[in-house]
């Protein structure tokens, strides 16, 4: 399976991300104006290279044709997508975008969900982009997307309802939890359809992070803002080249007054933090005063949330932080049965060979209190029942 990490330096919009990944080069632009054209709507498809401030880029460009698009509600997108010609998880795909882009607006307008109406975002034209980026995602193969933060642009823009401000209400609400800014251009960078779409398909919002990718594609929007490139690029690749865990962070605070109850207590809100690992060390401080180091493990996006539960939960009165490198093998959960109960396998592996394979301790516990047992006989047995970990030892005896 492939993934695609998304640079929105200078926003992005539905034809943008079609743009970005038609330019990949492994669909071809017939295929897709062909699946689109099944959509039997009253639009026309151009697909051409153009330049945004020296960076060229693929335009997408829908025109509808006629007078326009209805308003429509969410029962009239919901019925069209159902009966489009298109597979089943394409069609999934866009009624969640769309879903997104309703509950957005009805959150903004106080109205019911049912009763919303979309303009602009429920137009013809937005239809292309929607299944048009969801057929897209399936005909390349793509398991996970990832993106930058968001320059969504500053000032006013033009609408259905008046003048707005940027980002308009349905995009800050689309974006919640997102990370964004904005730098460079006094316009909208981010749209309605666009947020819509990688607040549905983004996995994680991250700073360029290091990455293998195979193809690079280039998606252009419809205005030439200078000095700011208006192109959203796609880095493509092997999901296997790609982790994004692989730069994190360590948080560090040594404390000396605090009870280790306390302490004990926190190790495990970190983790309920999104921490990827939290431990307590024993330490010697100045004045020979025993204390105890609390180290966090944690990526970029974590860590203030976890710096102000340290502050609001322990003692501490201040902390350390820096970034660290990380090589973590490929992980797989499965599950036998123990004794008619469920325990889960962790496995893992190293280039698609298994390496390692244990039972989950907690899984066990559980088991050998309900049955009355000793722990070690449930791990014994919860091996014994684990293909992965017969597998494992058969390559250890083979070398």
């Amino acid at each position: 399976m492939k993934f695609v990490y998304f640079d929105a330096k200078a926003g992005l919009s539905g034809d943008m991300i079609l743009g970005a990944l038609l330019d990949l080069g492994v669909v071809p632009a017939a295929r897709f104006k062909k699946a689109m054209a099944g959509l039997r709507l009253p639009v026309r498809i151009k697909i051409h290279e153009v330049e945004r401030s020296h960076m060229r880029g693929l335009k997408v460009d829908v025109a509808v044709l006629g007078p326009g698009s209805p308003a429509r509600h969410w029962p009239d997108v919901e019925r069209f997508i159902k009966r489009a010609p298109l597979s089943k998880g394409v069609r999934e795909s866009g009624l969640a975008i769309f879903e997104n882009l309703f509950r957005a607006e009805a959150k903004v307008h106080g109205e019911p969900f049912d009763h919303v109406h979309l303009h602009e975002a429920g137009a013809d034209d937005a239809f292309v982009d929607v299944l048009g980026c969801s057929w897209l995602i399936e005909e390349l193969g793509i398991s996970e997307f990832f993106c930058s933060s968001l320059n969504v642009g500053e000032g006013y823009v033009q609408t259905s309802h008046g003048v707005l401000p940027v980002p308009p209400p349905a995009v800050a609400e689309l974006l919640r939890g997102v990370p964004v800014y904005s730098a460079h251009a006094q316009a909208e960078l981010v749209t309605p359809t666009g947020a819509a779409i990688v607040k549905t398909i983004v996995r994680d919002f991250l700073s360029f992070p290091e990455l293998v990718y195979d193809r690079l594609g280039c998606g252009a929007g419809g205005r030439d803002h200078p000095g700011l490139p208006n192109i959203l690029r796609a880095f493509y690749g092997d999901r296997r080249a790609f982790s994004p865990a692989k730069r994190v962070f360590v948080v560090e605070a040594t404390i000396d007054d605090s009870n280790p109850q306390v302490l004990a207590a926190f190790v495990d809100r970190a983790f309920e933090l999104g921490a990827l690992d939290a431990y307590l060390s024993p330490i010697v401080m100045k004045k020979g005063r025993l204390a105890t180091k609390l180290t966090l493990l944690a990526e970029l996006a974590k860590i203030d949330g976890l710096i102000t539960a340290v502050f609001e939960e322990t003692t501490s009165i201040g902390v350390r932080y820096y970034p660290v490198e990380r090589r973590a093998l490929e992980r797989e959960i499965s599950t036998v049965r123990v004794l008619g109960k469920p325990v889960r396998i962790k496995t893992a592996k190293l280039e698609g060979r298994i390496v390692n394979s244990r039972p989950e301790y907690e899984d066990c516990l559980r088991v050998a209190r309900a049955k009355g047992i000793p722990l070690k006989d449930v791990l014994k047995r919860a091996s014994a029942a684990d293909p992965a970990s017969a597998a494992a030892a058969e390559d250890n005896r083979k070398k």
